[in-house]
């Protein structure tokens, strides 16, 4: 496959229309840097420029790709329910590290902790695998396994990792944002989804995309995968290859309105629970009628009774 962008192909409009890729946020939700980004608006929902996906994308693809060839390292991140058990299996299939749970703070820019805390769960593993924990009291061994359940939660796909990656892939930008803070802070590469509620700026290599639908995320996260497997086994993943003019030009002729207005077979439902997710607007209740008071009564004591009810007034009515 040749460098640079002279030959794309890597993503498919049809792929893309199917998975969804190109369904944004409520217009309400944008973020006015991603204007380039997006194509049109449709029923209250931004439409993303699929043609911009699939170039952009290309630039990340071939960056990873040679970065991968020349030795360096990367690591997936992608914390939030819809990405976790894709991020595992992608990062494991091309033999990436991986975070799908917690970010720990300081993984970045305090690497040296982490590390200790790996070399911690990797001895209490050895200790558990050669029966060490039989031979304690049952408290001391129930508390030492539950410290290896909690570390290999967290760090379960750091095992292999022994220095700080040289790119940082990441889905949704707004919810790994420690994650991106600390990559920048170190000057590490950041590779990213962004959605059209996403700030571009801090990315240094964008894919604008549907950051929360499933398959879309599925898409990229596994197309990601297949760069680093290219450039660490030096072979091409079997992928249709097709020149970047006649990939604008067939853009150019699936992606108009009436295309888009048609609902995808599978990516309408999943953006469909994007727009449920957003909390709608809270109705405003109806003032309650007021009510008048009887006079109170003058006690012969001179003391105030209270106001009765009239009968059927007692708000029960």
């Amino acid at each position: 496959m040749e460098k640079g962008g002279s030959s794309v192909g890597l993503l498919t409009i049809k792929e893309l229309l199917e998975t969804g890729v190109h369904f944004g946020h409520r217009v309400r939700k944008w973020n006015p840097k991603m204007k380039d980004y997006i194509y049109t608006e449709r029923k209250g929902i931004h439409i993303i420029d699929l043609e911009k996906t699939i170039r952009f994308f290309a630039e990340a693809y071939f960056f990873i790709r040679d970065s991968i060839a020349q030795g360096k390292e990367i690591l997936f991140v992608g914390t939030k329910r819809q990405v976790q058990q894709t991020i595992e299996e992608e990062a494991q299939r091309c033999g990436a590290h991986y975070v799908n749970q917690r970010w720990l703070g300081g993984l970045l820019t305090n690497f040296q902790v982490i590390k200790g805390r790996i070399d911690r769960m990797k001895e209490l593993e050895e200790h558990e695998r050669v029966g060490d924990f039989e031979k304690l009291p049952n408290k001391e061994a129930i508390r030492l396994r539950k410290e290896l359940l909690k570390l290999q939660r967290n760090l379960q796909g750091l095992r292999n990792m022994t220095r700080v990656p040289h790119i940082v892939f990441v889905v949704d930008t707004q919810v790994e944002v420690n994650a991106i803070h600390e990559a920048r802070l170190l000057k590490i590469p950041v590779v990213s989804i962004v959605d059209t509620n996403c700030d571009p700026d801090p990315i240094d290599y964008p894919i604008p995309g549907n950051d929360d639908a499933i398959k879309a995320t599925k898409l990229i996260i596994s197309r990601i995968a297949d760069a680093v497997i290219e450039g660490r086994e030096g072979r091409t993943p079997e992928i249709p290859v097709t020149p970047v003019a006649q990939v604008a030009e067939s853009a150019r002729e699936e992606l108009n309105v009436q295309e888009i207005a048609a609902e995808p077979k599978e990516g309408l439902p999943e953006e469909a629970l994007k727009v449920a997710a957003e909390p709608a607007a809270p109705r405003k209740a109806k003032a309650a009628p007021k009510r008048k008071a009887k006079a109170a009564k003058v006690s012969t004591d001179g003391n105030a009774e209270a106001p009765l009810l009239e009968e059927g007034k007692d708000g029960s009515e």
